[in-house]
């Protein structure tokens, strides 16, 4: 599976290289996608009824599906019977996984407050406790942080927090909406050791919509394509990325899966107290099953007696 999506004003594109005997009914997967996010009225960006789509998928490239469905390894050594070694890498490339002690899910702080704002954001639109608002939005969180001579990091305060969110005509960004997303989203979502109630009322701690007003939302008010957001699938910029999106692919794809595998090494190096910051690189050559360079960096906070 390598798949990709288009979305623009009135139109979806959903194209890219699948190779299955299945029929899936597309355009219904994508117009109940689009219903669920909330996109239901043209007026709002987006209408999930009277967009248009567009299919172009074709099978995987036979050239591609040889080097996957038979690794490197098995091609020169037909007696390898290690069921690891037969499916190779679908691509080339670099991936990585990064863990750190500064929040109970072994995240960086900054990316969970905006994941939970925008979760928190979602939320009160979808009940209704917050009406006026649209399924368009996002959230950015800046992080003070004091870093020791060992390496040791800790999020110290937040140091700014910045919300745009899609509205009705005529809600004022300073009389409405900030005070309503302080008081219904924040306030419940940050820790109240790293900021101060005073602060909340500042001008330029807290940004909700700051041009003045964010009306022409979605679709029709930006362009989405699969892979321009790749930061917020992984560390908010808090660690590497190899570049390549997880969307639309499946695990023989290693920009998704050994993504996946190197988070999964890095959060239990951490969890296990061995190190209190880890990353784990990896790199694949296509159609060959094993990485061909394996990296560890525990940026001087392993512990005691721990050679990374």
């Amino acid at each position: 599976v390598a798949c990709e999506t288009l979305i623009t004003t009135g139109l979806v594109v959903v194209a890219g290289e699948i190779s299955t005997e299945t029929y899936v009914d597309i355009p219904a997967k994508v117009r109940g996608k689009i219903e669920e996010i909330g996109y239901t009225h043209s007026e709002w960006g987006f209408d999930a009824t009277t967009c248009g789509v567009v299919v172009a998928i074709d099978e995987q490239s036979p050239d591609i599906a040889q080097g996957v469905d038979a690794s490197y390894e098995v091609q020169h050594d037909p007696g390898d019977d290690d069921p690891l070694d037969r499916v190779g890498a679908g691509d080339q490339g670099m991936m990585f996984g990064y863990a750190t002690r500064e929040t109970p899910e072994l995240m960086p702080l900054p990316i969970m407050l905006a994941h939970k704002i925008a979760k928190r954001l979602a939320e009160v639109r979808k009940v209704g406790e917050l009406p006026y608002l649209r399924p368009d939005g996002k959230a950015q969180v800046t992080v003070r942080y004091e870093i020791d001579e060992h390496g040791h990091q800790r999020p110290v305060e937040i140091d700014r927090i910045l919300v745009s969110t899609q509205h009705a005509e005529g809600c004022d960004a300073e009389s409405l909406i900030k005070p309503d997303l302080i008081d219904r989203v924040l306030r419940p979502i940050l820790p109240s050791d790293l900021y101060s109630e005073k602060r909340l009322g500042e001008r330029d701690f807290v940004y909700v919509n700051p041009t003045g007003k964010f009306v022409l939302g979605g679709p029709m008010g930006d362009t989405g394509l699969t892979g321009r957001k790749i930061i917020v699938d992984t560390y908010g910029g808090a660690a590497r990325h190899g570049g390549g999106a997880f969307s639309g692919k499946d695990p023989t794809k290693v920009d998704r899966s050994a993504a996946y595998a190197a988070r999964y090494v890095a959060k239990n190096v951490v969890a296990a107290g061995l190190a209190d910051r880890c990353e784990i690189n990896v790199a694949y050559a296509i159609g060959v099953a094993h990485p061909v360079s394996i990296g560890v960096q525990t940026f001087g906070t392993e512990a005691e007696g721990v050679t990374a």
